[in-house]
């Protein structure tokens, strides 16, 4: 960014306010096609500033407080274009390289924020990563209680095997196939915290609004009164280590403890989501809900998730943008998680316009919380992009469980995306059944046609059906394309 002051004072005068701009509006950035463009910062108030990009030029002034925000026309993708905003006393700033296409927000916890050094496929891709139609803006991680108007970051940058290894492998992958297949510039902007909750990334009003809800709140409550106990059993802890160590005993474990910090509600959206808010998105992609798979918290996921997705599209205001998310992989985990619930409340937030999920039952590991094969959950949600976003006819998702119909002494399952059920080991597994009492056994599946029939011989008449109803479940239904089936339950 080049600045260019020139004040002209008078004796006695104060300088007018330097004309500032969010750390989103920089270098090397790419602008939303198709939509206007939103530029806005601070300067004194009262003084005019002025936005000139591609011919065009608006002008706002500023209020009050020196807020200003100007919108200009909508562009079709291209670029690199020069954006000067001018302020008071022949301020300008000169921004360089921007490019129009579209823009991404990659959020939520870990395996989102996976770096890109760290996938399966990061020697034979990031050697290979230079790319300057793909941007990336990383977000630094900020907690915050009430909502900022700007983020922490070093900036937008071209990818580049530098840049890339630091940024989230999915995002990566997720861009990488966007801008070879639609040949448009690709700018993501990565926000992600790893060993998150999902209400720690929606906004407090929004959840406060949602009495079925509350129980988030309970918890909350119930974290914060132990919290004074938590810090003495921490120094004790410390305490029991250090007289391990100069004993030379074995350090002793302790239990998990969560991050208080970190885990309240509202404090993520307000640090890391509200800032980003003011800036035209193409849409969202998201993997977060194994911190969501506590006993307790897990049947609540649908409802919670459902909040933040409706209350992110109100909070942009650019319309339903596509909003594509990851079900959470295979991994054994404890008793203490519902990981099948969990995936089961995923499945449920479909029922949201404009949503698609990309099934990672298949390519998980069940010994690590982070499978480190990332390039075919890039290309799953990218999948679902070119399908929903950018209207390609390819299939873009596996099985979706549509019903199930009693049919004497089995039970015929219906799907969504089922054209050419298959199997890639054998015989089916993973599948269950239930008669009215709705205790479930394990049953035997074939394909028929676009259905499955599941019967057991322990249940004379099932009534329910269940698939992959486990924390690690071995799963191996896909359809055609490849793509697996997602878990699920016919019981209510």
């Amino acid at each position: 960014m080049r600045f260019a002051f020139l004040l002209a004072l008078l004796p006695g005068t104060l300088a007018p306010a330097e004309v500032t701009l969010p750390k989103i509006i920089a270098d090397h950035m790419v602008v939303q096609r198709e939509m206007p463009v939103h530029v806005w910062g601070m300067a004194a108030p009262g003084e005019e500033v002025s936005v000139s990009f591609r011919g065009e030029t608006r002008s706002s002034k500023t209020g009050r407080l020196g807020r200003w925000s100007v919108y200009l026309p909508p562009g079709e993708a291209g670029g690199p274009f020069q954006m000067t905003v001018r302020g008071p006393a022949a301020q300008n700033i000169i921004l360089d390289d921007v490019l129009v296409g579209d823009v991404w927000v990659a959020s939520g916890q870990s395996n989102m924020e996976f770096e890109m050094h760290k996938a399966a496929t990061a020697a034979e891709d990031l050697p290979h990563a230079a790319n300057p139609h793909i941007r990336l803006l990383m977000v630094k991680r900020n907690a915050a209680e009430y909502a900022q108007d700007d983020i922490a970051t070093d900036g937008w940058a071209a990818s580049s095997p530098e840049v890339a290894k630091d940024f989230s492998a999915v995002a990566w992958y997720f861009a990488r196939e966007i801008e070879q297949r639609e040949h448009v510039p690709v700018g993501v902007i990565d926000s992600t915290w790893g060993g998150t909750l999902g209400e720690s990334w929606t906004r407090l009003t929004a959840l406060g609004e949602d009495a079925s809800l509350a129980p988030l709140f309970v918890t909350r409550g119930k974290m914060t009164d132990h919290e004074a106990d938590s810090q003495f059993e921490d120094k004790d802890r410390k305490l029991q280590v250090e007289e391990a160590k100069a004993q030379g005993k074995p350090v002793p474990q302790f239990p998990w403890h969560p991050p208080l910090a970190i885990w309240g509600p509202g404090l993520l959206w307000n640090g890391m989501i509200a800032p980003l808010t003011p800036f035209p998105i193409r849409g969202v992609i998201w993997y977060q809900g194994e911190s969501n798979s506590a006993l307790a918290r897990a049947p609540l996921y649908n409802r919670l998730f459902r909040t933040m997705i409706e209350d992110w599209r109100r909070q942009w205001g650019v319309g339903d943008f596509p909003f594509l998310y990851v079900q959470i992989a295979n991994f054994k985990s404890t008793s203490l998680e519902d990981w099948a619930t969990l995936r089961e409340q995923q499945l449920r937030t479909l029922e949201l316009c404009n949503t698609a999920m990309a099934v990672t039952i298949d390519i998980g590991n069940p010994v690590d919380v982070h499978p480190t094969n990332k390039v075919d959950v890039g290309n799953r949600l990218a999948r679902a992009a070119r399908a929903l976003s950018y209207g390609e006819a390819i299939e873009y998702s596996g099985p979706l469980f549509r019903q199930a119909t009693p049919e004497g002494n089995a039970i015929r399952v219906w799907f969504n995306h089922a054209k050419e059920l298959t199997t890639k080991t054998g015989e089916l597994t993973g599948f269950e059944v239930a008669g009215a009492d709705g205790k479930f056994v394990a049953a035997t599946a074939r394909i028929d046609g676009v259905t499955l029939m599941v019967s057991s011989a322990e249940v004379a008449e099932p009534a329910f059906v269940r698939y992959g109803w486990a924390n690690s479940p071995d799963c191996n239904l896909f359809n055609g394309e490849g793509l697996p089936a997602s878990p699920f339950t016919s019981a209510p």
